[in-house]
């Protein structure tokens, strides 16, 4: 995989869109930077991280034969290769937060922005976009938040965990047949489920909060839960917020 340094940088993920239009680009590439000034996270959020104690980087993967209909795949399999990553790493206690954040003993380590490619109607290619707290102990204004090295007590080598991640990035992306097998995709993703199976508090567009279970996820990535009275019904990601 080709890997490209830089020290400051808005976004990672804008970068490698760019390189992609500028350059065309074929093969896994790696972009990771020192300190990213304008970090994105999920619908718009702000990934916050002091220069030089994380790892944010984000990756381009060359996709093929995977219909637009099945773009959820590509998100499961990206954090299961993170948490796989961090398993090899012995970090604890790893669950998966629908539909992609990573967390430890119930504190969020991991992001991850998924952009597509698409042209001509065509899913060509993906961006994924990684901010892992490594090495840094504070974090203002956000109580559920944590980092490698406050979890474990360990200072973790910056490249090292890096070259694990990618590896696994790669072998979860290596082949169509894994990505287009949503069956055992969708086991191994609910085997991390964070409070699956388990009652827990929601938040709703209208600021009203509601109890449900999460049963499951759909193949357009929606989460399932079992609400009163026996009755199932789906949300996407901008309808509900978990509380926890």
């Amino acid at each position: 995989m080709r890997i490209i340094k830089v020290d400051a940088i808005g976004s990672t993920n804008t970068f490698l869109r760019n390189l992609y239009r500028e350059e065309g680009l074929k093969s896994s590439t790696c972009v990771v930077a020192n300190e990213q000034t304008k970090g994105k996270g999920q619908m718009g959020t702000v990934w916050v991280s002091d220069a030089g104690k994380n790892l944010t980087f984000s990756v381009f993967l060359p996709i093929q034969n995977i219909e637009l209909s099945k773009q959820f795949n590509i998100s499961m399999a990206a954090s299961l290769a993170l948490v796989s990553g961090l398993e090899e790493l012995l970090v604890p206690k790893l669950a998966i937060k629908w539909p992609n954040d990573i967390l430890s003993d119930r504190y969020k380590i991991c992001g991850i922005l998924i952009e597509n490619i698409v042209k001509n109607g065509r899913l060509e290619g993906v961006v994924l976009g990684v901010g892992l707290n490594v090495n840094q102990l504070h974090f203002e204004g956000l109580p559920q938040a944590a980092s490698l090295k406050q979890i474990t007590g360990k200072h973790y080598d910056l490249e090292e965990v890096l070259s694990i991640l990618l590896a696994k990035v790669n072998n979860q992306f290596d082949s169509n047949e894994k990505l287009n097998g949503f069956c055992q995709l969708r086991e191994d993703y609910e085997g991390f489920l964070f409070r699956k199976n388990k009652p827990s508090t929601f938040i709703d567009v209208k600021g009203d909060s509601f109890v449900g279970i999460i049963n499951s996820v759909t193949p357009e990535g929606r989460l399932q839960l079992l609400l009163e009275d026996e009755i199932y019904k789906e949300f996407d990601l901008k309808e509900i917020k978990l509380l926890y």
